[in-house]
């Protein structure tokens, strides 16, 4: 069983792809960089197979703490090694990535201070390491051919990275984009709350070249019409309409030393950047918002195989299910600091056991495999036994194909997918952006 796009076309989507299926013009040249197992080209060819195209011309995959590259070869598997890089993107020459329309990726949550400052000569120096700077560095040296568009994606934490400078590291990856003159557009997504079947919230960021109409939109109307109705994530992501007066605004520094140094330092455990917002030349505005959804919504039982496919290996029995109950049960456990002799309670509340089939999944975690009891992996009770997900499952809680990670261990399986993205919100800003663009 394979399973289908999510979101049924209404008649004004199915009028537009049969005009641009008529009218089909170049397709977007695309780049993919952190490709895990190709979650951002997945979404992309489900718009591309409706429209105009979305053409992946290179992608890159490297995982250095493994030696045996998981990730790229699942992703060979499924797309092919043309124009696949499975090599640091550190050691990869700009000159060596063909120019490209559209770069995409889920680069990692770091530390993205700097050295040294865009004003410098030299330019930017980040900490070495940091793969946001890799974007940047394409971006830079690419220079009139820089791509128009950026569709990113990252945990929610973000927002209001580090602890002791909530919003910094956010602050650093805006004031560069405007330095590279993009127009950021950004909002925290839960999945499950449009009606995909994981409870899965990251941060997704659009970025728009300068002389592009996404640019000249961002630049030419005010802030509410922006978030709560004509920019792309509120075309792509409805939201109530916003009030004028719970928008916060402000001036970034073009200075990324002096953000690294001083940035929310007066009030450092206060959120800077909230559920969305925009940025154009160095002025931000964010606010919180309320999610306007009023169709379907996916629930964990309707994308279960049928028990027959389920190993023996997922079933729990008796006494490991005694161990996966205290797992998930509420405890208050004394426990003593190593390094300070400091005594504590360290105290947890119970989680829902088993996992709820009438509601979206829990948000699926890199350790989701192995049979060992967890707090945070999934069980289910079917026909009178409790398991574990199998790995179809876990794909297809991320809307990924059925055993489109096959061909590795199971709990290397469920890794993947703890990694992965939620297709179906990439197949919605992918539409939204061919109809803007």
């Amino acid at each position: 069983m394979t399973i289908p796009m999510l979101f049924s076309m209404n008649a004004e989507e199915q009028k537009f792809n049969m005009n641009m299926k008529v009218n089909k013009k170049n397709n977007i040249r695309t780049i993919e960089l952190f490709a895990g197992v190709g979650g951002f080209r997945l979404g992309l060819q489900n718009v591309s197979s409706l429209s105009v195209g979305y053409e992946i011309v290179w992608s890159n995959q490297w995982e250095p703490s493994t030696k045996t590259q998981h990730a790229s070869d699942v992703y060979c598997k499924n797309f092919g090694y043309l124009n696949h890089s499975n090599e640091d993107i550190s050691n990869v020459k700009v000159s060596d990535i063909p120019d490209h329309d559209l770069l995409v990726g889920g680069f990692p949550c770091q530390d993205y201070s700097v050295a040294s400052t865009l004003k410098n000569s030299q330019g930017i120096v980040g900490k070495k390491g940091v793969l946001w700077w890799e974007i940047h560095r394409i971006l830079q040296e690419k220079k009139d051919k820089a791509p128009k568009y950026l569709m990113l994606e990252n945990v929610d934490r973000l927002l209001k990275s580090p602890a002791s400078q909530r919003g910094r590291d956010f602050a650093i990856i805006l004031s560069s984009l405007n330095a590279l003159e993009y127009a950021v557009e950004w909002r925290v997504i839960n999945a499950s709350e449009y009606g995909m079947p994981q409870k899965r919230r990251r941060v997704f960021i659009m970025a728009y070249k300068k002389g592009t109409e996404l640019y000249k939109t961002i630049k030419n109307k005010n802030s509410v019409e922006i978030l709560s109705q004509s920019g792309l994530f509120a075309q792509s992501f409805p939201i109530k309409k916003l009030e004028k007066d719970n928008i916060v605004s402000a001036k970034l520094s073009d200075d990324l030393v002096d953000i690294t140094n001083n940035f929310n330092i007066n009030t450092p455990k206060k959120n800077t950047f909230l559920d969305t917002g925009y940025m154009i030349n160095g002025n931000y505005y964010t606010s919180k918002i309320e999610v306007n959804y009023n169709d379907e919504y996916s629930v964990l039982g309707d994308f279960l195989v049928d028990e027959k496919e389920v190993a023996n290996e997922f079933y729990i029995d008796d006494v490991e299910l005694e161990k996966w109950k205290y797992q998930k049960g509420s405890k208050s456990i004394q426990r003593v600091n190593k390094t300070t002799g400091h005594e504590y309670t360290y105290s947890e509340g119970s989680m829902s056991f088993p996992d709820c089939l009438t509601k979206a999944s829990r948000t699926i975690i890199t350790g989701e495999g192995g049979a060992s009891a967890s707090r945070f992996k999934h069980v289910v009770y079917v026909n009178g036994k409790y398991r574990r997900l199998v790995p179809i499952e876990l794909e297809r809680l991320n809307m990924f194909p059925d055993n489109h990670t096959l061909g590795v261990t199971d709990s290397k399986r469920a890794f993947l997918m703890g990694n992965a993205l939620v297709v179906g919100i990439v197949e919605k800003l992918g539409m939204q952006l061919i109809k803007e663009i």
